[in-house]
């Protein structure tokens, strides 16, 4: 059965812009893009260096050599893999080809990342909560979110997080298959995997060969160190990767991101890549160990990724406190669920060396402030 007509009739009509790499490689003598001649940072750096002495001209759209090493990390064909400027762009992307303004809707499970709700009400879609069960470490409430499918026929896009944040909690890979098969013909299902690397679960790119509705977004960022490089992956049959391509920006990954990927990708990353992640959980077993304990600070979720959720009494005052230290942290004072909850990234010895100190200086002086 095609996704096709869940999507939005103007965009499956639509004949995506073709730009002159699109229409012709970026070889020989290139007179077709409006480009200068020359690089005005060719000797800036390495001479052998792409990113630096071609940035005269437009890169290709979806690189194929970043396309195929993101289609072997992530055990799925190339034809089924759009690299985008983080995960964020997918989820932009996702909402702009399924949903309607004021016609289609999303459905998501709060408290989770805000750029799902960011992009629906940017759409002009409307948004569908099913909140986390907050009294069972903020799992998400299966039963509704079953209902929610059979009930409401303007969901065009189901928002998953897996790990979730700020929670760090997984969907159960049961849930997740009764969700795809309750949503087939309906909606898509969009399992955000910022996180996956962190978490002991197997990702869900496998299930990508098996279910047409199913999008999983991954994203560079996180387990590889390299926010700053805005580089992600939606992962989809071929479908849903056509219709994501008709509207995505002609170049939308500069040519130093793509080389600085490659490279970020290359066979002898891989072991320093492993090592971060192991460096990381041992950090987080000290970031948990130095929350332990604490009198000011109510539960815990340790969640499986590279942060940490708590709730604390005066949580205000002390991201207060913190912020005034040098130390920032997150709260969540806009969210219902999360009163009172604090995130904390799990930093380097020595960032939460300092952290120590600060939560130990706020246990005194709380204690002053309650006696």
């Amino acid at each position: 059965m095609s996704i096709l007509p869940l999507a939005r009739p103007e965009i499956v009509a639509m004949k995506p812009y073709s730009s002159a790499r699109t229409e012709a490689p970026g070889r020989g003598i290139l007179l077709n893009a409006n480009e200068s001649p020359w690089s005005l940072l060719s000797d800036a750096g390495p001479a052998d260096s792409t990113a630096v002495s071609e940035l005269n001209r437009y890169p290709d759209p979806q690189p194929f050599k970043l396309v195929s090493a993101l289609a072997k990390l992530y055990g799925v064909s190339e034809q089924r893999v759009l690299v985008t400027r983080g995960s964020d762009e997918g989820i932009d992307l996702l909402t702009r080809v399924f949903c309607r303004a004021g016609k289609d809707a999303i459905a998501q499970c709060p408290p989770n990342f805000g750029m799902y709700r960011i992009a629906a009400q940017t759409q002009g879609a409307a948004i569908v909560s099913i909140p986390r069960q907050a009294d069972n470490d903020f799992r998400m409430d299966g039963d509704q979110l079953l209902a929610a499918l059979e009930m409401d026929p303007r969901i065009k896009l189901l928002f998953l997080t897996s790990p979730n944040n700020p929670s760090g909690d997984l969907i159960d890979r049961g849930l997740l298959l009764d969700l795809l098969e309750a949503a087939n013909g309906k909606a898509i299902v969009v399992l955000d995997e910022a996180y996956a690397e962190f978490s002991r679960q197997p990702s869900a790119s496998e299930l990508v060969n098996r279910y047409e509705n199913l999008v999983v977004l991954r994203t560079l960022s996180k387990a590889w160190g390299a926010a700053g490089l805005r580089c992600g992956a939606a992962l989809a049959q071929e479908e849903i990767i056509s219709l994501l391509r008709r509207i995505i920006a002609p170049y939308p990954l500069a040519s130093p991101v793509i080389s600085l990927a490659l490279h970020m990708l290359s066979d002898d990353m891989s072991g320093r890549q492993q090592q971060m992640l192991e460096d990381m959980q041992e950090n987080k077993g000290y970031l948990l160990k130095l929350l332990t304990g604490r009198s000011f600070i109510q539960n815990i979720w340790p969640g499986e990724a590279n942060f940490v959720l708590f709730r604390a009494r005066k949580a205000e005052e002390l991201l207060s406190f913190c912020a005034e230290q040098g130390i920032v942290l997150r709260g969540f004072s806009s969210e219902p669920l999360l009163q009172g909850c604090i995130r904390i990234s799990v930093g380097s010895k020595d960032e939460l060396s300092a952290l120590k100190t600060v939560l130990d200086e706020w246990e005194i002086k709380l204690r002053g402030i309650l006696s």
